[in-house]
């Protein structure tokens, strides 16, 4: 039986309706774009300098508004058609308009992005290595290299290995970004490798913000692992950091638009509207090694 998740314990407004989500995400868009530059500028003013956080230490090291790390499942609980979409999601949001305007708006109008697939605790394969993003050019070229890589599946989800292999990619990225940011999208709970929780609390000791895509496109059953809320999951056991979020995402025909959506959040170092700030402290409403029971019932080990 579903156990309920109360309303006020929920950090993405209307997260039991599709449909408001959706005028939610494109309301927001225009939210974002429409004063954003303000804003950054009198953050960046205003924020002393020790409180800026740079990864890579290099004199050469470019300066950059955000360095971001697209960590995207690729296990076998996401079907062909979901890789599909979520790739396309990626690829229309780092060439959308929304996103060049939040670029723009930026202190130094450029990031820097990688992107990795991922699956097992030690199957993580960097699809784009670390490329500077300072207009529609650089754009289309990023999204050209996702666009030609190959799909590929493997097996097993862990969301920790992810996380672990994310960590240390910022410290010779070339880059010196005011933020760090680790993207994690994935359909599944951590059923593999290292405690979701361990892997997270490392990440965010290094001050990186570690912010979640929860793809719950199918219904929870034990045969492929997929939960119940795990959008509750992703709050709970695997985002954090400064500002961190989650958009979730409960249809196909959502994915362009919320992928293009949070992309522009990373950008211009906003959060969605109605967001309830974590309780520090409090107990995780889910279990966090829920994935580990499950692949346990169901295999033994």
């Amino acid at each position: 039986m579903r156990s309920p998740v109360p309303p006020a314990d929920r950090r993405y407004a209307g997260a039991n309706d599709p449909r408001m989500e959706r005028r939610m995400l494109a309301a927001l868009i225009w939210t974002i774009t429409a004063g954003t530059v303000a804003l950054l500028a009198a953050a960046a003013i205003a924020a002393p300098r020790s409180a800026l956080l740079f990864a890579d230490k290099s004199p050469s090291a470019l300066p950059v508004d955000v360095e971001l790390v697209l960590a995207v499942d690729v296990s076998y609980s996401m079907d062909p058609e979901e890789q599909a979409l979520q790739r396309e999601g990626y690829i229309a949001g780092i060439t959308s308009r929304d996103f060049m305007q939040a670029l723009r708006s930026g202190q130094h109008g450029k990031v820097a992005v990688t992107y990795f697939e991922w699956a097992g605790p030690y199957d993580q394969k960097i699809v784009v290595p670390w490329r500077l993003i300072d207009g529609p050019e650089a754009a289309d070229a990023v999204a050209s290299e996702i666009a030609r890589a190959p799909y590929r599946r493997a097996s097993r989800t862990s969301i920790s290995g992810a996380l672990s292999f994310a960590k240390p990619l910022f410290d010779g990225s070339g880059y010196s970004g005011f933020r760090r940011v680790v993207d994690v999208s994935g359909d599944g709970a951590n059923n593999s490798g290292t405690f979701v929780t361990l892997a997270r609390d490392d990440v965010l000791a290094a001050g990186i913000t570690i912010n979640g895509l929860p793809i719950m496109l199918k219904r929870p059953n034990a045969f492929t692992m997929d939960i119940d809320n795990l959008d509750v999951y992703y709050e709970d056991c695997v985002i954090g950091g400064p500002g961190a979020f989650v958009v979730p995402i409960r249809e196909r025909e959502q994915f362009k638009e919320a992928i293009r959506t949070k992309l522009v959040l990373e950008i211009a170092h906003r959060v969605p509207p109605q967001r309830l700030l974590p309780v520090q402290g409090r107990a995780p409403r889910i279990s966090c090694t829920i994935g580990e029971q499950m692949w346990r019932d169901r295999w033994g080990n």
